[in-house]
């Protein structure tokens, strides 16, 4: 088996092949099964990362294709739920913007410098993981609607937003700082 083929790196591959599948859920509808395919999409992220590092088994792959993974799972998710009217659409700009945001710094720096590494940091980590909840938050208000899950993915809402937004600051910090050094 390539080094690149590791039981992390597809467990990293899994949720790109289902991410469709969760997106054409959230369109259709079809809440119970969004949530538990976003559950086990989820689970892979925490998963694979723990599983490279255990088993001594990181690769470059893995460290590119993960966050790649990431941005097209919750941005996939978001836009979905925008567009089914799950979410507002400023939240979605938010979240789907500083992803974007990002993407487009990295090539730039790709492009015009020799800065290659961009190891996700703390705040990114913390702010996929908020996002990953606030998602679950809909998804679980989608199946077992009331008030009191209303309330609360309502303020999950505005707690992903300050993360997301706080994360994109840390992210142009640190990409400034590093143009200051090469």
């Amino acid at each position: 088996m390539p080094p690149w083929l590791s039981l992390a790196n597809l467990l990293t591959l899994s949720r790109l092949v289902v991410t469709p599948f969760i997106v054409r859920g959230i369109l259709e509808g079809q809440h119970t099964r969004v949530l538990v395919l976003f559950f086990i999409a989820a689970w892979t992220d925490a998963i694979d990362g723990w599983l490279a590092r255990a088993s001594h088994s990181s690769t470059r792959t893995g460290a590119y294709l993960d966050p790649v993974a990431d941005k097209v799972l919750m941005s996939g998710v978001f836009l979905a739920m925008g567009a089914g009217g799950i979410v507002p659409w400023w939240f979605v700009a938010v979240v789907f913007g500083r992803d974007l945001y990002l993407v487009l710094a990295v090539v730039a720096m790709m492009t015009l410098t020799k800065v290659r590494s961009f190891p996700p940091s703390r705040w990114g980590k913390l702010s996929t993981f908020v996002q990953i909840a606030t998602a679950v938050t809909w998804m679980t208000r989608n199946v077992y609607p009331g008030a009191v899950l209303d309330a609360l993915a309502s303020a999950m809402l505005w707690i992903c937003a300050a993360f997301t937004l706080g994360s994109g600051l840390h992210y142009t910090v640190g990409g400034a700082r590093k143009l200051r050094t090469h």
